[in-house]
């Protein structure tokens, strides 16, 4: 689904740009940054954060308009939801609806233990070949919460971020993040968040350059691009974000630098913006985080890596800028390679430590995530991380930032990923809803061992960040869970999330590789607000 919909997305900015005259607004200054002799594409457009009086009527309020509860089965919603994710006919189906309060008083916990059972009444077993019988709803499962900002309230103007990759992954349906940028940049109603974005496209051409810049720009997201040249290193193209960065026109009105990757996302911008505000921004300053894996670091040094986000302050970067040349020299390139290519995270390190005094900042609240498996007991663990990165599957792990994001448009930032564990041992982490038939007797400060470190996992190599873990409960009978695949937010102001569960899944199975259920399940949570 996440495909089909970011697919439409940008065909329908792509249309909405190619159907419209190349008018006045259109055509964009030319300069030539330092990293290559290209052009810049972009808008010269001031910040427009929407007004009280534009809000107060749209779901990010709080303000519901949900006027009556449906229970009925939509076959033709669950049929597209059962194709989509390859589930059988016939499955095990629950609508839940959730009911939050926000509650000024109230501080955010790891975990909320509800005194309410989560199944008011069961599962049904659907045909979707066949007409269902309505269903009366139950009432709502009753949750508070804590009253966080919500995203067309930050204010990120402090941030200038420098991202490389290729027009080909930047629009293929598989690859995009622009669907991602749209909610760490923009306040979700199509205006910036103050944020800037600096793009740089691997051989891309000027009609290229142009149509992401639109693309974009038309999206809400403050955006500059410019080309980026394959002749050079890439190492060296990593780096040269930096000057790029620092000799752009907005700079001097920014604080903090930003390198990341395009698979680098933020779910908590209030958080990272107040987390930065207790930092003096005008010293050189280099904050960032190791990598998870006591082998990545022993591999490649002690470094800010690149997935986590490294956060420069201006003052730094105008020095590396004036060091670029001889921090980018053959040599430099050949001892930033430690067996695995040159790294541009490296050859930043080697710029700073052997040149200044500064020294790495770390924040470890900022998340490489080099894992590999199921992810679950990462996003399961009821913490609020600042960044995440891999989790587009391949090597490394899968994950929906942006869907379990969506909730923060009508509950706040603080629901996102946050954990509730009701009576009946139900646990509803946005990332999943799992079940504990035999009790829920673990120690929830540690994260679930779901998951692997690569390429050479030892079994203790993620203690260094995550602390020691407790053992995996897949394939035990103990744990079973639904996994997040979509999120809509609804006109009359709810957020609906459909998690699916395969009755064939690894996890979900017996010691003696029995199943836990002989069907394939949807749930379907939906959150409304008091």
């Amino acid at each position: 689904m996440r495909v089909i919909f970011t697919g439409l997305v940008v065909l329908l900015l792509y249309l909405g740009y190619i159907l419209q005259p190349f008018s006045l607004g259109r055509e964009h200054p030319v300069s030539i940054p330092l990293e290559s002799k290209g052009h810049q594409y972009g808008h010269q457009q001031t910040l427009s954060l929407p007004s009280t009086a534009h809000t107060q009527n749209s779901p990010g309020t709080g303000q519901s308009a949900v006027r009556h509860l449906d229970c009925s089965i939509d076959r033709k919603h669950l049929s597209s939801v059962q194709q989509r994710y390859g589930l059988e006919d016939k499955f095990r189906y629950l609508k839940r609806y959730i009911r939050f309060h926000r509650k000024p008083e109230l501080e955010r916990k790891s975990m909320t233990q509800i005194p309410h059972p989560f199944l008011a009444s069961e599962f049904r077993t659907i045909d979707i070949r066949k007409e269902q019988p309505k269903i009366k709803c139950d009432a709502p499962l009753e949750l508070d919460v804590s009253d966080s900002g919500f995203p067309f309230t930050v204010d990120a103007s402090m941030f200038m971020f420098g991202v490389s990759t290729t027009y080909a992954r930047l629009l293929h349906a598989d690859t995009t993040p622009i669907e991602e940028w749209l909610f760490w940049l923009t306040d979700g109603y199509g205006h910036s968040n103050g944020a800037k974005l600096i793009l740089t496209l691997l051989d891309a051409n000027d009609t290229q350059l142009q149509e992401v810049a639109n693309l974009l720009c038309d999206a809400g997201v403050d955006v500059d691009v410019y080309h980026s040249e394959s002749s050079m290193e890439m190492a060296v193209r990593y780096l040269s974000l930096i000057p790029t960065l620092y000799n752009h026109s907005q700079a001097t009105e920014k604080s903090w630098l930003v390198l990341c990757d395009d698979d680098t996302f933020f779910p908590f911008m209030h958080k990272l913006v107040e987390r930065f505000q207790t930092y003096d921004s005008s010293v050189p300053t280099y904050i960032g985080t190791l990598s998870e894996d006591v082998f990545s670091v022993e591999r490649h040094g002690s470094h800010a890596f690149g997935g986590g986000g490294i956060f420069l302050s201006r003052s730094l970067a105008g020095i590396i800028t004036d060091l670029f040349d001889s921090c980018t020299t053959r040599d430099k390139v050949h001892e930033s390679d430690t067996g695995w290519g040159p790294q541009g995270d490296i050859l930043l390190r080697k710029c700073i430590y052997e040149n200044t005094d500064v020294r790495l900042k770390t924040i470890w609240d900022l998340w490489q995530l080099d894992i590999t498996g199921d992810a679950a007991g990462f996003y399961e663990w009821g913490k609020q991380p600042l960044s995440v990165h891999h989790y587009r599957g391949g090597d490394w792990t899968n994950a929906k930032p942006v869907e379990f994001t969506k909730i923060a448009y009508i509950c706040g930032e603080d629901c996102i990923l946050q954990r509730f564990m009701t009576q009946d041992g139900f646990l509803i982490s946005g990332h999943s809803v799992s079940y504990y038939p035999d009790g829920t007797g673990f120690d929830w400060d540690m994260v679930e061992r779901t998951m692997d470190a690569m390429p050479q996992d030892k079994g203790w190599n993620l203690d260094f960040m995550f602390g020691p873990q407790r053992p995996s409960l897949s394939r035990t009978g103990k744990k079973v869970a639904w996994d997040l695949q979509e999120s809509q937010l609804g006109e009359d102001g709810s957020v609906r999330q459909t998690y699916t569960r395969r009755w064939d899944d690894w996890r979900w199975m017996y010691p003696d590789d029995s199943p836990m259920s002989n069907l394939d399940g949807i749930l379907e949570l939906i959150w409304i607000p008091v």
